[in-house]
């Protein structure tokens, strides 16, 4: 079997969670959470997204430097759980990912050029292809630069938020579409936050390609989800200060209007252009981590075995990435994708609790301070109850495709 060269360090994992990970949650997320949690509910249900992130980035963490491979769960659930278990989560990221990448590109043509959102989508992924194809070492570093400005970008928001005069305490407890939105909407928003942190799984995804695994990602994961959530509650607060959760909840553009809303209208094309170079980041770690997922699937021909070749130069699995482009694509040209978010947060959620599963079968880690198998199980508990408070149609439309897989599965052996 053909492997893949490790060539990532801790600080090239990092960057990739990061890219993973900022953008979905900062530029399209907060709007929909607060409409459902509304103000001091937006900020409980960051923290509850965070706090699951945490209990899955340690089962994640604890399973990938056991199985430092392509794949992810898709392989832990394998490994510990059966070959049903492994498919299912295998299906579920494949399938909820895809939809996530039509998405992300989608989202770049509606920030870049509206009338012609397609097009730009289209180039997107053929752009975002082009640089993981050319091999994982020049996607770490075309993420860097990516990080790099977005980070720039965040740190304007929130300092012109915060310094420009519009920043309000008092408006961040205020209702926002309900004013009483209960336990539920606070569950809901934090469902739908959770598709902001998924990005943190990219490190394990790409486990095969990690130098040294065992201590890298134990410590990429942890600190990559740890720069981001602390980055999250910030730019919550200051949205909330400044616009209020009524406000936000309309938002199309959440950290433009922070900036207009501040006294600096000038300035939000600039938050537009990291809207768009974040998303691109998103785009480009979604496509590398779906690729790797499908390799490890086709190398156990639970999909077809000609998408486990490995390029013999560039050593990145050149098929499946070339397939997963031409999906997203095909999604692109003809689908709406807007409700994307609930229905690859579901999917993904149950991903993640295969992976809380699969690391409550493992030993005692020596040495470890934290309690990792309680932690496992409330990452379980969390993963169920996120999935089943999000939207319904999200929910029927998540735990339909995975019986679809699962139905397939099933009834594969009788055709081959």
């Amino acid at each position: 079997m053909e492997r893949l060269a490790r060539r990532l360090g801790v600080r090239d994992a990092v960057v990739i969670g990061l890219g993973s990970m900022l953008g979905a949650g900062v530029f399209v997320v907060f709007a929909p959470a607060a409409a459902s949690a509304g103000g001091a509910g937006l900020l409980v249900a960051l923290a509850l997204a965070g706090f699951v992130a945490f209990c899955n980035a340690t089962s994640s963490a604890r399973l990938a430097a056991r199985y430092p491979e392509s794949g992810g769960t898709y392989v832990y659930g394998r490994e510990r759980l059966g070959p049903f278990a492994g498919f299912v989560a295998g299906w579920g990221f494949v399938v909820g990912k895809t939809a996530s990448c039509a998405a992300m590109a989608l989202t770049i043509g509606a920030y870049l050029w509206p009338g012609r959102a397609r097009f730009v989508a289209v180039a997107a992924v053929a752009a975002v292809t082009a640089v993981n194809l050319r091999g994982i070492g020049k996607t770490a570093t075309a993420t860097k630069a990516l990080v790099g400005v977005v980070l720039a970008v965040l740190a304007l928001v929130a300092g012109a938020g915060l310094l420009g005069g519009g920043f309000d305490a008092g408006r961040i407890a205020g209702p926002g579409a309900s004013s009483s939105p209960g336990a539920h909407g606070v569950l809901a928003a934090a469902g739908l936050l959770f598709f902001a942190f998924a990005g943190y799984a990219r490190i394990a995804t790409l486990g095969e390609e990690v130098r040294d695994p065992e201590r890298t990602i134990p410590r990429a994961v942890p600190l990559a989800l740890g720069v981001v959530l602390a980055i999250y509650l910030v730019l919550a607060v200051v949205a909330l200060g400044v616009l209020g959760p009524g406000r936000l909840a309309a938002s199309a553009a959440p950290l433009a209007d922070v900036v207009t809303a501040a006294g600096l209208p000038g300035l939000a094309w600039v938050v537009r252009a990291g809207a768009t170079v974040a998303v691109t980041g998103v785009l480009l770690s979604l496509v590398a981590g779906v690729g790797r997922t499908l390799l490890a699937m086709a190398r156990r021909r639970d999909v077809p075995h000609g998408l486990a070749a490995v390029h013999p130069v560039r050593r990145v699995p050149h098929r499946a990435e070339l397939a997963v482009a031409a999906v997203v694509t095909v999604v692109v040209l003809v689908g709406d994708v807007r409700g994307a978010i609930g229905f690859s947060s579901c999917t993904v959620l149950v991903y993640y609790a295969i992976t809380n599963a699969s690391a409550l079968t493992l030993g005692r880690d020596p040495g470890r301070r934290l309690p990792v198998r309680l932690l496992a199980v409330l990452g379980l508990v969390g993963c169920v109850a996120l999935a089943v408070s999000l939207p319904l149609a999200s929910v029927l439309a998540g735990f339909g495709v995975l019986a679809l897989g699962a139905a397939w599965y099933a009834l594969r052996p009788r055709h081959h």
